[in-house]
């Protein structure tokens, strides 16, 4: 069934079948390009344009963004957790390259403000770190 808005067929459609908000947060951010900053979604702007479809991604992901901000620290961790479970990579592996490239400043929507892109980074670097230690042992057995 076709919804109203751009935004209510993206989460009813897509983002609410994506059980974690970092997972939420993830696929938001990979649709935008990462030369333009133009957000894309086919299915999405062939039903309901392009520019309808791109404001509907750009404030999804900006409403998801401020959805993990507001998380405590701990169920932070949890939903990342959560969503390296699913993925069919080594979480050692991924990790790793989201410490070692920086991965997670791709996570934040555009012109965020100076202490929203701190607070993230901070505690991202602090969830990394976490869950760099935790496991390490077990994961490397991944690899």
């Amino acid at each position: 069934m076709l919804e109203r808005s751009a935004t209510a067929d993206l989460f009813k459609n897509t983002l609410s079948h994506i059980p974690t908000v970092f997972g939420r947060l993830a696929y938001l951010a990979s649709l935008r390009d990462p030369v333009s900053g133009i957000y894309r979604h086919h299915g999405l702007g062939a039903i309901f344009g392009r520019e309808e479809s791109r404001k509907a991604l750009y404030e999804s992901h900006w409403n998801v963004f401020r959805e993990w901000l507001n998380l405590p620290l701990q169920h932070k961790s949890e939903d990342l957790q959560a969503y390296l479970s699913g993925l069919e990579e080594p979480r050692a592996l991924v990790l790793q390259h989201w410490a070692n490239a920086q991965m997670h400043r791709s996570f934040m929507p555009t012109a965020v403000r100076k202490a929203e892109e701190e607070l993230f980074v901070q505690e991202f670097d602090i969830l990394l770190e976490v869950l760099n230690c935790a496991p390490k042992r077990q994961a490397t057995n991944n690899i």
